[in-house]
């Protein structure tokens, strides 16, 4: 099978190969790939700033295709499942349900298992989720990572109509946060540098926009918005640089859903605001296959579409991910199609 590989934590150091074809063994699916989506995540490991990668390699963590083969076990295992159904693999296969724990997490797809710039993967039965039937599939490809990590967001506070939710950046994190929110019935006050992108938010349901190179103190034009009163969840996609503010914007007994590092991991920070308002505080490694599950559920009921930005063919890999390192110049998510 044709495939791209990483030799090294090198964004110059894409190849492509010629790999042996992939059988199913017991238990096993084998997924044709048809497309994948990128993250920062895979930006991270092809700059050498994510742990645990072992090179050569096939990257990226997310991908969709067509099941082309079945392991034997698989109709015990995914009652129903056959050749031919369009599928999503999760990121993390051995994460089924529960709480995270350290096994759990240790196999992941374009890190430490196979990724989707392949022809072919070979997972899990048990790490399948059904494409909603509407979505085609670069669209279906951008669920793993983002729309888990999104969906496990606006469940990690009470959100119910009225309440509100603070948004960073119109990444693919923060776009499938806004959709979820507001078939929440929140109210969704997003940022961004770009107005262009503010408007595109704006025609996707966000309600107040706030641009934070003209307004650097967003969170106090958070709190004007809110009448001092604040945000019921911050999705903090950015990390240090912005993180002292997301708990200023933040109300009282409010939650700070944190899993974004591209301004930074190492801050420090004033315990107050945290002690003082009751915040929760809320890390986040994506989520469970049943989480994927659960998002896609709630993607085929409220019929949502993921926003893709730009797509690209499988030998144009650099240039996809050239375009995502260009941090802030896309709008949703960045596919590659096969």
């Amino acid at each position: 099978m044709k495939a791209i590989q990483l030799t090294a934590p090198s964004l110059k150091a894409f190849r492509q190969v010629e790999l042996p074809d992939p059988q199913a063994g017991p238990g096993e699916v084998l997924v044709r790939l048809r497309a994948a989506t990128l993250n920062f995540v895979d930006v991270a490991i092809a700059t050498g700033h994510f742990p645990g990668a072992g090179f050569p390699m096939v990257p990226v963590a997310d991908g969709s295709g067509e099941v082309a083969a079945l392991g034997e076990g698989v109709a015990h295992l995914a009652p129903g499942l056959a050749i031919g159904d369009r599928v999503v693999p999760h990121f993390m296969p051995n994460w089924l349900g529960g709480a995270i724990s350290a096994r759990n997490v240790a196999a992941m797809r374009g890190i430490t298992l196979p990724g989707s710039l392949a022809d072919y993967v070979l997972v899990p039965a048990t790490s399948l989720v059904a494409l909603p039937p509407h979505l085609d599939f670069a669209q279906g490809a951008a669920l793993p990572i983002a729309a888990t990590t999104a969906w496990n967001a606006v469940r990690s506070a009470p959100l119910r109509p009225g309440s509100v939710v603070v948004l960073l950046g119109t990444g693919g994190v923060s776009i499938f946060a806004l959709q979820f929110a507001k078939a929440s019935g929140a109210t969704v006050i997003l940022l961004s540098s770009s107005d262009e992108k503010l408007e595109r938010a704006r025609q996707l349901g966000a309600d107040h926009l706030v641009n934070y190179r003209a307004t650097p103190a967003w969170d106090e034009a958070v709190l004007k918005l809110t009448a001092g009163r604040g945000a019921d969840l911050v999705v903090e996609t950015v990390g240090a640089a912005t993180f002292a503010r997301s708990l200023n914007a933040a109300a009282v007994g409010g939650t700070v859903f944190t899993l974004g590092f591209v301004g930074g991991t190492s801050l420090s920070i004033d315990l107050l605001p945290i002690i003082i308002k009751s915040l929760r505080i809320v890390g986040n490694n994506t989520g469970s296959v049943a989480d994927l599950a659960d998002a896609a559920r709630a993607i085929a009921a409220h019929r949502m579409l993921p926003v893709i930005d730009q797509s690209f063919a499988i030998d144009e890999a650099p240039a996809a991910y050239a375009a995502l390192s260009a941090s802030g110049k896309h709008f949703g998510k960045i596919a590659i199609v096969q």
